[in-house]
């Protein structure tokens, strides 16, 4: 198992921006390159699949996806992404960018931060032609290395915000103030996983009552809180197995912030089914 640390800064096709593109007749790197990276690595940026004819598999925190016409896939910096064995698909773009892109652009996106916990959308056949002719203007220009990263921004904004429009349906609008309570509900979460920090200090911290959290996160997650924050635990701990960050379960246990090693193994067997010796043996099968 591999992170694919300063992937982008050694491969940007830009001078100035860490920005890479690959597309059928475009940016592939060579077999030797390759061959450096493990088909399953912690992506440390976000890296989009985009597939207008064909198919393809990838693994997003061992889960498969099948990518099919006007499908994209996107991936977040630490999720672990399993690549296929086998190239498939006839025409596809896949595009990776970093924080110092999103931090030079006009807007946020709240797709990046997956609310709804579904990392593929589907586009209108309309929508996937204006993706697609985004896609081909951002690879002319990354043909030349010297592009002023301004011109890359622009497109990448266009892009970005076609995929946010496409991600949120009407009837959940980002703007919507429920939804936008779930979504600091969600990145509080993310910045005090390991703190376990109380539903009511939670609650408290959105100006809600138990009771309105509880019905907010339930409707987008279909999740209590307590068990929303459980399963991303868990996930996190799956996470760092599989990439041996820790050496003992002991050590695992206290890094996630548990005070009691055989509680976590015992919660972790509840969540998944399985033990962690288990867990980590099957990967080891892989």
């Amino acid at each position: 198992m591999q992170t694919e640390e300063s992937f982008l800064h050694r491969y940007s096709q830009n001078h100035k921006l860490p920005i890479y593109l690959v597309s059928p007749g475009f940016g592939h790197l060579s077999s030797d390159v390759v061959h450096r990276y493990d088909l399953t690595h912690r992506k440390t940026h976000y890296f989009l699949i985009f597939m207008r004819n064909g198919i393809t598999h990838h693994g997003v925190d061992l889960q498969q996806f099948a990518v099919k016409d006007n499908e994209l896939l996107f991936i977040l910096p630490h999720q672990i992404h399993q690549l296929p064995a086998t190239k498939q698909g006839t025409t596809y773009f896949k595009l990776g960018f970093d924080d110092q892109c999103l931090s030079r652009l006009p807007r946020q996106y709240p797709f990046l931060i997956n609310p709804f916990n579904n990392q593929k959308i589907t586009f209108s056949p309309s929508a996937a032609t204006r993706l697609t002719a985004i896609f081909k203007n951002l690879t002319d220009l990354l043909g030349n290395p010297a592009t002023d990263p301004e011109l890359l921004l622009a497109h990448l904004n266009s892009l970005l915000t076609e995929i946010n429009v496409a991600y949120f349906t009407t009837d959940k609008n980002p703007a919507d103030d429920r939804l936008s309570k779930y979504i600091t509900f969600k990145n509080l979460v993310e910045n005090t996983l390991t703190d376990h920090t109380t539903i009511n200090d939670i609650a408290e911290k959105l100006a809600l009552n138990t009771n309105s959290l509880y019905s907010l996160v339930k409707h987008y997650s279909g999740l209590s809180p307590k068990e929303y924050i459980t399963n991303r635990l868990i996930l996190e701990a799956k996470r760092r197995l599989c990439y041996s960050e820790s050496s003992s379960i002991k050590e695992l246990a206290y890094d996630l912030g548990f005070n009691d090693p055989d509680y976590f193994s015992r919660l972790f067997r509840k969540v998944t089914g399985t033990t962690i010796a288990t867990f980590v043996q099957d990967l080891s099968g892989n």
